[in-house]
């Protein structure tokens, strides 16, 4: 190996965030000696992408020694390339990193691990990817899980940071396209993607983008109004369940409706006691827990909402999504009270894997009864769809494909209940 050929390189500024975390400057000459060389062969691709990136030899410089370690030499010892993960990218993207880990999406991994019946799911849909965890993958993991994950052949795409900036061209300019975050945000309980496209929002971005609008055009993409200015920390004011703490004190129906729904996710007992699932959720950030948390990110959502529009209609529009949310819960809680019901008389069996006789919607389509199966699709797919298809300006997924979807569901657990009660 070249011991200078390093040092030539050590010109570039490329190389200074990584000589200050110690990396050995002769490591990159593995990359332009041997690794490219044989990549052109081996996955030319690859090493094209590399090429039209900013980390090329043309710009930073950024060899494959850098990110995958120098342990990897040949056809027969590939499993020792290291995987690249986060704390990877950390060392010359501290900023990011640092925004991206107090974001939601550091905690996808681990959120996706809590669900109660994930472990009953094929490998190949979790730990392969090809599931929940190909998009669930962009979460922080452990060693131990990183591990794992290699072992079992998962080892691919552990990055995270690959989700958005694909692997290995890592583009800006990519990232920063609503198409980036299409992959996840599409399809059963989160189609934001569908529901953006639809909108005029996306309306006006995709004729920006076939040159039929000018480029100065105001066309919000999603990272305009979740990524303002390049943020990674991806957070909302009610979260991705569009539910928050404290209960209001204001409306005492909607207070009870919330409670159920909390009780129905495991998070508070029948009692309505705090459970061990709370400190995961709370942990996990999945809900708001304080008044001024939640101010606080709705306020950052109303000036990005300020760039296009007066302060008054955004915090009308912003005040519907909040109504919508309300009337969902209503309609949750009574169909949580059905199943309850059922428990209660003990014509549905308390499940060994319940922590108390009452529905637990977490257990998603593993539930263990049909009038269940119906109360999570209730929960995951149509109340979703109600409020997040207002908060994305998209009027058929709020009426047609959430809210009316969401009675008529009722309507049937109705019927259900009563055959099953006689």
């Amino acid at each position: 190996m070249d011991q200078g050929f390093g040092n030539v390189y050590a010109l570039k500024g490329g190389l200074r965030e990584w000589q200050k975390a110690g990396y050995p400057l002769q490591s990159k000459a593995a990359s332009r000696t041997e690794c490219i060389e044989c990549h052109k062969s081996v996955t030319p691709r690859i090493v094209q992408d590399w090429k039209l990136s900013a980390h090329s030899d043309k710009i930073n410089d950024v060899s494959c020694s850098v990110c995958h370690g120098d342990s990897h030499m040949g056809p027969d010892d590939v499993h020792k390339a290291e995987p690249v993960t986060s704390r990877t990218c950390q060392t010359c993207h501290e900023k990011e990193w640092q925004q991206f880990s107090r974001g939601k999406h550091s905690k996808a991994w681990e959120a996706m691990q809590a669900m109660p019946t994930m472990h009953w799911q094929p490998m190949s849909l979790i730990s392969g990817m090809k599931g929940c965890g190909g998009c669930h993958k962009i979460g922080f993991k452990t060693q131990e899980e990183i591990a794992d994950l290699k072992q079992e052949g998962g080892g691919f795409g552990l990055a995270s940071c690959d989700a958005c900036h694909t692997r290995h061209t890592f583009s800006v300019q990519e990232a920063r396209q609503p198409q980036a975050c299409r992959t996840c945000h599409t399809g059963f309980d989160h189609p934001q993607w569908e529901m953006y496209q639809g909108s005029k929002h996306g309306t006006r971005n995709e004729l920006k983008q076939l040159g039929v609008l000018d480029d100065n055009a105001a066309a919000p993409t999603c990272q305009n109004c979740h990524m303002e200015q390049g943020d990674h920390e991806v957070r909302t004011a009610w979260g991705f369940l569009g539910l928050r703490m404290p209960l209001p004190k204001d409306d005492e129906q909607w207070a009870q409706a919330r409670t159920k729904v909390f009780q129905a996710l495991g998070v508070l007992n029948k009692e309505g006691k705090p459970t061990d699932r709370f400190t995961v959720f709370a942990d996990l950030d999945f809900f708001r827990q304080t008044e001024e948390g939640w101010n606080q990110e709705r306020e950052e959502m109303l000036v990005v909402c300020g760039d296009c529009h007066s302060q008054n209609f955004a915090q009308r529009e912003l005040a519907k999504g909040d109504e919508m949310i309300r009337q969902v819960d209503l309609l949750m809680a009574q169909g949580i009270d059905l199943v309850a019901d059922l428990y209660a008389q003990g014509i549905l069996e308390k499940p060994s894997g319940y922590a108390q006789a009452f529905p637990d919607v977490l257990t998603f389509h593993d539930a263990p009864s049909s009038i269940e199966q119906k109360l999570f699709r209730m929960f995951q797919e149509y109340r979703m769809r109600s409020f997040q298809g207002v908060f994305h300006s998209n009027p058929d997924y709020a009426l047609w494909y959430g809210w009316s979807r969401m009675q008529q569901t009722l309507t049937e657990m109705q019927e259900m209940a009563q055959n099953l009660s006689q």
